[in-house]
């Protein structure tokens, strides 16, 4: 392979060094581990993106990104579709000889981790950006995800946890000398109040002088909340313009189907100009059910917005019941309608809420001090293992 980066690290015999990043889907990789890959690149890494192929590989080659398709990965769990993914995942990092292999996403973090040490990947990390249960499963589901995701963490070289409750959840499998709770961020330079976007894009979705507008997140899935926030935009009907943003998920099991939806919200798809549609939001809401770290709360607190959150981990870490944020117990919509009603009809409170939650995010949620703590513990690992990096 061509030496990209002549004067970023070394390897032994002075050979650039190689960080892969393995996600399920290329939207992970372009939206959610952008700074990362970007910070990468930046360091002097040869930066891999590994995933199955999507509408973002271009915007992933754009930031030097090498994009490695796995043409058998899926999202679901599938024996037959998993085994074709992991002799694909064998193949590329047998070509492509990374020194780290960084694994995220629930499915792609328990393969990568057991099959990259399997092939001798010298560093392989995890990012555990939320463990894939919630309070109320079943035991057998839990037992089957805590499980899974033990026996995965008992054979990486370092783990890294966006939460302390996870962090704490596995810490019987994962000793605290090789794991640690790293937070999570958003690009603050992207995500900022702007108020001449604010006019241009309400101008664009057509909200008249004086109207109130609430948007959701998120993947159209019943994960997100989006059944509650539907049930609280009809008791409210009249007081504000309720809007969702996102991509429909229909390979999931709890996709909401256009019969579930209701002319009380309007659902915009998909948007490429998140920054954008944050400026033109008056209240966040996010009603989750289950986040890791809620990457479009942080979002909306770089873009100085009241944010009305569930309850539940990953959103609490977004900030503090009425200083930062409102928080509300998932799965009621009754109590969701009545916090969006108080910032609805009390400016002061959402001025409030908007300065405290943006003077947080700078404080708190910058991705590249997560991407500088990552390339720390690579270094980390290589030194304890005697790997000869320069």
């Amino acid at each position: 392979m061509p030496d990209q980066h002549p004067a970023g690290p070394r390897g032994p015999g002075g050979r650039p060094l190689r960080v892969a990043h393995l996600t399920t889907i290329d939207m992970s990789l372009a939206l959610l581990l952008r700074t990362e890959l970007e910070e990468d690149v930046a360091a002097g890494f040869e930066t891999f993106g590994i995933s199955a192929a999507g509408p973002y590989v271009a915007e992933i080659e754009e930031l030097g990104v090498t994009h490695v398709p796995l043409d058998s990965l899926t999202r679901a769990w599938s024996l037959r579709s998993d085994a074709a993914a992991a002799r694909e995942l064998v193949g590329v990092l047998r070509r492509i000889r990374p020194d780290v292999l960084h694994t995220h996403n629930p499915k792609t973090g328990v393969l990568g981790r057991i099959l990259g040490r399997a092939v001798r990947v010298p560093v392989v990390v995890n990012t555990c950006h939320g463990l894939w249960i919630r309070p109320g499963d079943p035991w057998a589901r839990r037992a089957f995800v805590l499980g899974t995701e033990s026996a995965a963490a008992r054979v990486s070289h370092a783990e890294l946890y966006q939460n302390a409750t996870d962090h704490a959840t596995l810490s019987r499998a994962v000793p605290r000398w090789r794991s640690r709770v790293v937070g999570n961020g958003t690009d603050l330079t992207r995500f900022r109040p702007d108020p001449a976007v604010r006019a241009a894009v309400r101008r664009e979705l057509g909200v008249t002088e004086g109207e109130l507008l609430v948007g959701g997140v998120g993947r159209q899935v019943e994960e997100k909340g989006i059944l509650e926030y539907v049930e609280a935009a009809a008791r409210l009907a009249g007081k504000a313009r309720f809007v969702w943003i996102g991509p429909p998920d229909p390979d999931k099991p709890d996709a909401v189907s256009h019969a579930a939806r209701s002319n009380d919200v309007e659902f915009l798809g998909a948007r490429s100009d998140m920054p954008e549609i944050y400026n033109a939001l008056d209240v966040f809401v996010l009603p989750s059910h289950r986040e890791g770290f809620s990457r479009s709360a942080m979002e909306a607190a770089s873009s100085r917005l009241p944010m009305v959150l569930s309850d539940i981990r990953g959103c609490r870490e977004i900030g503090t019941h009425d200083e930062h944020v409102l928080l509300v117990p998932a799965g009621e919509p009754g109590s969701l309608a009545d916090a969006i009603d108080r910032l609805l009809t009390d400016p002061l409170l959402r001025e409030r809420l908007a300065e405290a939650a943006r003077a947080r995010a700078l404080a708190e949620f910058d991705q590249r001090r997560v991407a500088a703590v990552s390339i720390d513990t690579y270094r980390a690992v290589a030194s304890r293992r005697g790997l000869g990096w320069n």
